[in-house]
């Protein structure tokens, strides 16, 4: 279900340079989110373990716009004093649907919501997305669906990367899985003495190790 990971830093052209330290590869500028007080630049991270012709996989580096001050800090980016993983978002498909199922079981969330973002190149970027409540301490994903018109992401972000592997790491693992197998995420989990996103991505050679 992986759609992208967010990789969160104070300063969108620090995020960029970073990236392109660790990757060789650099990240192309995405787009603001109007009302929403932040900026985007994206990456490539085709197959899992692997490269796909047609990845639907990306790494998105989010940062605060300056444009937008004043807005609220809800990812607690302007105070990271260095890039992290600050979360990570899921396709279930029809997200219609998937709310029904979420209802059906129980769990409590908000959305579907729309959200767009205007391309560079002007192209408007079109999606929908549902967040829990409850997402155990940032382990467990948003939910996204992207509009049918809208060119994923991924498509024409820099290519060069793949995702070699992304885990959530939590001091209780048998209640996590069975939330996230209630979801049918499919991400490996693994136990560790804090609550920790893990991803580790290659390009060129390179290995860059991210984490919460």
């Amino acid at each position: 279900m992986l759609d992208h990971i967010l990789l969160g830093c104070s300063d969108l052209a620090a995020g960029i340079a970073f990236l392109q330290k660790h990757t060789i590869i650099p990240p192309a500028y995405g787009g603001a989110h109007p009302g929403r007080g932040t900026r985007n630049a994206l990456l490539c991270l085709g197959e899992l373990r692997g490269d796909d012709p047609n990845p639907r996989r990306y790494l998105e580096i989010i940062a605060p716009d300056p444009a937008q001050s004043g807005m609220r800090d809800r990812l607690g980016l302007q105070k990271l004093t260095e890039p992290r993983l600050v979360g990570w978002a899921a396709h279930p498909g029809n997200l219609e649907d998937f709310a029904a199922r979420l209802h059906a079981a129980g769990l409590a969330f908000d959305g579907p919501t729309p959200g767009s973002r205007k391309r560079p190149d002007g192209q408007l970027l079109q999606w929908k997305t549902l967040n829990l409540h409850d997402d155990h301490g940032g382990l467990l994903p948003f939910f996204i669906e992207w509009n049918a018109n809208s060119t994923h992401p991924s498509i024409d972000a820099p290519r060069g990367c793949h995702l070699e592997s992304f885990e959530l790491l939590t001091p209780n693992p048998n209640a996590l899985t069975k939330i996230a197998d209630q979801l049918g995420l499919g991400v490996a989990i693994s136990e560790a003495a804090n609550p920790q996103i893990g991803a580790v991505i290659r390009c060129a050679g390179n290995e860059l190790r991210l984490t919460s």
